[in-house]
């Protein structure tokens, strides 16, 4: 928890007030912060965070080629579909599941790889990973990198403002910070690397990778569909990596407590269960709070969770060698009801079904 406390790297605003209590600092000083951390002139270890948003810039063009001189019906449902299907739901099976919580084990680094790639690349591994650690630690506490109670804005910018990790840990803390994304794959810098750049990802490797992976892309949507299709997946992912900061705010009830009884079980922080993001990527998100390294949130049978059924199909076909299920622990301990291996439910002879 030491450790949990001290990976991210602090604003200037602090995490908490003189009195222990929640910083919350006003938008001025969110986006003084802001463009302060995207200053890669003033120093280079702001390298990833000016990356990631100057990935968003780099698609707004296909955006407006899409709108403007390729839109049609066709290409919008194609758009809204990759970007809040496709792009929502890998986003929540590779960086949410695997990468932060571990949920599932790959057979083979082909598969791992396989799935890393399976969109996109627009959010860093390392920026979404570790910081996600933290904020399960300190959910809706101070030093939650995006406490809602902060605001939208603290929570909108916070992969530059409080997402970045620490600048300044020991050799010892650091090699914590790498074992973290061991499982990832994901290359990692040197602890003397890490004090050139202030990250674990290597610039040139990240930028070669993202590089390869959106000229993949390309290549494949324009050779099915033309310059038409290809401009509307790319607008649509960049649409996507704006919409998807705002997660978190709504997530956590906007700071307020908007849980409801039958339907959000977690009482350790204001996680809720939304039906769009549940639908749409699987993020069932008290539930995920309920039992974090679970491969699937949708426990009810109206929770779709299409992030699991990717899992699952791997795991048919021999790609996931393991995954963690959390369904029947939740049906035992929040609704007093056994679930047996053919998804019938029995009721325990000395416990009453709790109705909702």
């Amino acid at each position: 928890m030491a450790f949990l406390n001290t990976v991210l790297e602090p604003p200037a605003y602090g995490w908490t007030d003189e009195s222990g209590n929640l910083s919350k600092p006003t938008q001025q000083q969110i986006f003084k912060e802001f463009f302060s951390r995207l200053n890669v002139f003033k120093d280079k270890k702001n390298w990833l965070s000016f990356l990631s948003w100057m990935l968003i810039v780099c698609l707004a063009p296909f955006l407006g080629l899409f709108i403007f001189k390729y839109f049609s019906i066709t290409g919008l449902v194609v758009a809204f579909v990759y970007s809040m299907i496709f792009m929502g739901t890998h986003g929540t099976i590779w960086h949410h599941r695997y990468c932060t919580h571990g949920a599932y084990t790959f057979t083979n680094k082909f598969w791992r790889f396989f799935t890393q790639n399976l969109t996109l690349k627009i959010i860093p591994e390392e920026i979404y990973a570790v910081s996600h650690h933290v904020h399960h630690a300190l959910s809706d506490q101070p030093g939650d990198p995006y406490n809602a109670q902060g605001g939208f804005l603290y929570c909108f910018l916070a992969d530059v403002n409080h997402q970045p990790i620490n600048r300044n840990m020991s050799e010892k803390d650091y090699a914590k910070c790498v074992n973290l994304m061991k499982h990832t794959g994901v290359t990692t810098n040197t602890y003397a690397q890490y004090k050139k750049w202030g990250t674990l990802a290597p610039p040139l490797r990240t930028i070669i990778g993202i590089i390869l992976n959106w000229s993949f892309w390309f290549a494949a949507f324009y050779l099915i569909g033309g310059p038409a299709l290809a401009c509307a997946v790319f607008g649509a992912a960049g649409f996507w990596a704006v919409g998807v900061r705002t997660f978190n705010f709504e997530g956590h009830g906007k700071g307020e407590d908007k849980r409801k009884e039958g339907v959000d079980y977690n009482r350790a922080d204001m996680s809720i269960n939304q039906i769009w993001p549940g639908f749409v990527a699987g993020e069932w998100h008290n539930n995920h709070h309920l039992y974090p390294k679970s491969a699937r949130s949708g426990f009810k049978p109206y929770q779709v969770d299409l992030a699991f059924y990717y899992i699952k199909l791997l795991s048919l076909i021999g790609a996931v060698s393991s995954y963690r299920d959390s369904k029947k622990e939740f049906y035992a301990d929040y609704c007093k009801v056994i679930v047996d291996d053919k998804k019938e439910f029995k009721v325990p002879k000395e416990t009453a079904l709790v109705t909702e």
